[in-house]
């Protein structure tokens, strides 16, 4: 018996564990897998307070039929998983509107705001200071025209949010990144955000503190919960253990037990990979890259030099396929010198998405006792310490640093 039992072990639930357990309740936090093993562990590892604006849905037609040939980086569909996906994927069309996307931005943006200070927080509690970078991220612009957009948004953006960016032309990128086997037209280089050189070795450490502090973690099936006497009863690889309350932080696999609970959230997936390369001898890569015209990103990792791809919508369970990954690499090469590749075969992941692209964070409308922390995007690894304070605080009867009430789940369930 414990107060809390959070189910999900990557970083929304670690983070929401450590804030639970340093106000005091008892904590077990279970998986079916040790933590940070599943999409936590195959981001491009930026805790990004640029972010205000979460990925909308495509509007322009050049970039609708590209997606729609399939043959890009950024996009990949598999056509037998469309009609699954195509009622979630018409209510992110519609949210993307331009007038109801700035409604979105305005909320979204004071969540996104603390991601590095609520990270930070964690970082020096954990002593994980020697995995995180402190020197932002570039947005490459290989045409001027694609430089001169980028650069007006971020002006928007430094004006609205206060989001602080450097613009580098021609040669100031190719004095950061000598190795760079193209001349790009210049980059925007995002300063605040932090940069992680081991996401998953992050979660580690989290997991760590959480220990430190008294918190339980435990192997187990999330989706054997069931209301129990005692408020909620879930199977762990030592027996049943049973709480009041439950925090369901399940990421990609949210959507089988909410459904099964009785909540019909509009939640999708969109599926990445991630690969790592030696550099070639005598280079090196000294940013985290986003090759935004092509769609992938390169980031020196501890591990060597990792790739991650765009989206691919398929389903969850499908077979992984390399096309999409193998097309990035070709991309890749001709920009910056990769070696050979040291995984034995890529990563695959899942991001958790909500149509409105903000994540579902607060109580459950019909349960007493169950809390959601889900749909967080392409923001799990920049939002979990965020979302744990919040949502923590929300639990404990603490008055929340922010408003939740953008992220609450009655707006799907009401």
């Amino acid at each position: 018996m414990v107060d809390v039992i959070v189910l999900g072990a990557g970083i929304v639930g670690v983070s929401t564990a450590i804030h639970l357990q340093r106000r005091g309740r008892s904590v077990l936090l279970l998986d079916r897998r040790e933590p940070g093993r599943e999409t936590s562990f195959g981001n491009a590892g930026i805790i990004q307070k640029e972010g205000v604006r979460p990925h909308e849905f495509p509007r322009d037609l050049k970039t609708l039929l590209r997606a729609a040939l399939n043959f890009g980086i950024d996009i990949r569909y598999d056509p037998l998983a469309l009609p699954s996906y195509a009622p979630a994927l018409a209510r992110y069309w519609w949210h993307s509107a331009p007038a109801r996307y700035k409604r979105i931005v305005a909320e979204y943006a004071p969540l996104i705001a603390h991601a590095v200070s609520e990270h930070a927080d964690l970082i020096a509690a954990s002593g994980a200071d020697n995995l995180i970078q402190k020197q932002g991220w570039f947005w490459l612009c290989r045409s001027e025209s694609a430089r001169d957009k980028v650069f007006a948004e971020a002006e928007m953006d430094e004006t609205e949010y206060g989001v602080k960016h450097r613009k580098l032309d021609a040669d100031a990128l190719a004095e950061a990144e000598p190795d760079l086997r193209i001349r790009a037209a210049g980059a925007l280089h995002w300063t605040e955000p932090w940069t992680v050189r081991d996401p998953g070795t992050l979660v580690d450490a989290y997991v760590a503190l959480f220990q430190k502090l008294g918190g339980s973690v435990a192997i187990g099936d999330a989706q054997t919960l069931q209301a129990a006497e005692t408020g909620w009863q879930v199977q762990s690889a030592d027996g049943p253990v049973s709480a009041a309350e439950t925090v369901l932080a399940l990421g990609p696999w949210a959507g089988e037990l909410t459904r099964r609970l009785g909540y019909r959230l509009p939640l999708f997936i969109k599926r990445g990979y991630h690969m790592h390369y030696r550099a070639a001898p005598g280079t090196s890569l000294n940013n985290w890259i986003l090759d935004a015209e092509k769609g992938y990103l390169i980031a020196p990792m501890q591990r060597g030099i990792r790739l991650t791809t765009g989206a691919e919508f398929a389903a969850h369970a499908a077979p992984q396929t390399t096309m999409q990954l193998d097309r990035a690499e070709r991309v890749a090469r001709d920009l910056f010198p990769l070696g050979e590749r040291i995984d034995p075969k890529p990563w695959m992941g899942a991001r958790p998405c909500t149509p409105d692209m903000k994540p579902i964070i607060g109580p459950a409308p019909r349960h007493k006792g169950l809390w959601f922390a889900l749909g967080h995007a392409h923001h799990g690894l920049t939002l979990g310490p965020v979302t744990g304070r919040l949502l923590a605080e929300q639990m404990t009867g603490e008055r929340p640093f922010l408003d939740f009430s953008p992220f609450a789940a009655t707006r799907f369930t009401s």
